[in-house]
């Protein structure tokens, strides 16, 4: 068992130290990446702080366009079911509650 275990590990380290010597080219192992980072500084400038801008840029148009529209008052059942009051203010509003979007289980605060 001892000498199974001596030559395996004889074995491991001769194919390793062939490995290492073998790698050639730009690698982390071959030690040529000197300039690896340079590709990475250019993909975050030209491609994903662009794609960023693109995406702000998307989004902005997109709310611009449906600012001041917002969708019919349709009372469901499994919506806006109040079971128990909230603890502020008059215990009918959620905590972030936005007239203007947000409905009432009675419908639209202004329509109301």
């Amino acid at each position: 068992m001892a000498s199974l275990l001596r030559y395996s590990a004889r074995r491991f380290l001769q194919t390793s130290a062939k490995r290492a010597v073998e790698v050639e080219g730009p690698s982390a192992v071959s030690g040529g990446h000197e300039g690896g980072y340079k590709i990475w500084r250019n993909l975050t400038l030209f491609v994903a702080f662009p794609s960023i801008a693109l995406c702000m840029v998307h989004c902005w148009l997109e709310h611009s366009k449906a600012h001041g529209e917002r969708p019919p008052f349709v009372k469901y059942d499994h919506l806006r079911i109040r079971t128990k009051r909230f603890p502020w203010g008059d215990g009918n509003k959620s905590l972030f509650h936005n007239p203007h979007v947000n409905a009432l289980p009675d419908g639209y605060e202004d329509e109301l």
